[in-house]
């Protein structure tokens, strides 16, 4: 079970421009073209950056700046930030987002230049954050909101803490099929033959993730992975992009993250989700310090916002499955003690992880 893997779970703004290419030249040697993400600015600032809300007075002390680096959808962060600007009207909180490949690639350039400018990271998932601890990358703090998390979900030596529950489902165009598929192996049938898509792990965490289960999973392994490849899946950047051409019926079937179906089947778009029979890979969004930060304070309280109460419910009225015990999740989707979890071991995945992309590319091309 994934629960198990993670045990159960300035120079600062000066070199923009210099950091920002660089890391696009790192992201482009591991075979991803920088493009804008599908569900979002790849490489820009959000909409929500930059911003202070008025609210009542700032606790004592928590004010100044503070970077925020995440994966979420841009819709997301912003709302996210707002609210914690509600209670830290002092802070000013400035976003950037892209995929978690691209954002890893971006804090090797700027550890290369010489300072990574980002305070709190929130990513797709904890093999990304191992990589980063073993980098000597990431602030030891054990907030106290985690007690109300389970131990499994939260890193023993406080170097990150998991935000939410992220299942990678199946999903279909439901005007195309009469009945949702329950297995993985829907996806190695005949019918779905050049009419199912999955993202590239060059660019989402949570594929990479996926692609670092399936691989070492019996019953699926490498050889489960050239099936899907000789039964011509698409493989686009990112999960938004996988969800759109779902909805819109360009393709029957994706293997996208859960929470993104939900969304848009409320919006009335012909499309559903499954979890399948065989389990599902998750990812907890895991929310970290950067070592470096210059506002030690503000990058704790955001922390604290993120994982308390308040903050899970406003994971929950953005459409997340919470990781608080106590939180219930939104309608359509499952909680953590209902999920059939696939997962790997964290080690191997985190060390393993870009001889797993490698081999993607051999097998899929860039």
């Amino acid at each position: 079970m994934y629960i198990n893997q993670e045990r159960l779970f300035t120079f600062k703004k000066t070199s923009v421009i210099a950091v920002m290419a660089a890391a696009m030249m790192i992201f482009s040697a591991c075979g991803s073209p920088a493009k804008p993400a599908a569900n979002g600015n790849a490489g820009t600032p959000t909409a929500g950056s930059e911003q202070s809300q008025s609210g009542g007075a700032a606790p004592a002390g928590i004010t100044g700046q503070l970077t925020f680096y995440t994966s979420q959808p841009e819709e997301d962060a912003a709302q996210l930030v707002q609210a914690f600007n509600k209670k830290y009207p002092e802070v000013k909180v400035e976003t950037f987002r892209s995929g978690t490949e691209e954002v890893t690639a971006k804090i090797q350039a700027e550890k290369q230049a010489g300072s990574v400018q980002a305070d709190v990271l929130l990513l797709a998932d904890a093999v990304t954050f191992e990589g980063l601890k073993q980098e000597d990358l990431l602030l030891s703090y054990k907030s106290p909101e985690a007690e109300h998390i389970a131990d499994e979900l939260v890193d023993p030596d406080g170097m990150y803490t998991g935000t939410k529950v992220i299942a990678t489902i199946l999903a279909a165009n439901t005007d195309k099929v009469s009945t949702l598929p329950t297995s993985w192996q829907a996806l190695a049938s005949a019918d779905s033959k050049d009419v199912a898509i999955m993202p590239s792990p060059l660019y989402s965490g949570a594929a990479a993730y996926n692609i670092g289960v399936f691989s070492r999973t019996e019953g699926f392994g490498w050889d489960y992975l050239q099936v899907l490849k000789d039964n011509n899946i698409s493989v686009i950047k990112g999960n938004g992009a996988v969800l759109k051409a779902v909805a819109s019926g360009e393709k029957t079937y994706g293997m996208v993250v859960d929470y993104m179906v939900v969304r848009e089947k409320a919006k009335g778009s012909p499309i559903d989700l499954s979890y399948p029979s065989e389990g599902v890979p998750i990812i907890t969004e895991p929310i970290a310090i950067m070592k470096g930060t210059d506002n030690q304070e503000a990058a704790q309280a955001f922390v604290d916002f993120v994982l308390s109460e308040e903050g899970q419910k406003l994971s929950v009225e953005i459409g997340y499955t919470p990781i608080r015990e106590g939180v219930a999740p939104p309608e359509g989707l499952k909680g953590i003690a209902d999920i059939k979890i696939l997962s790997g071991d964290l080690n191997t995945l985190t060390q393993e992880r870009e001889a797993d992309k490698k081999k993607f590319t051999e097998l899929f091309g860039n």
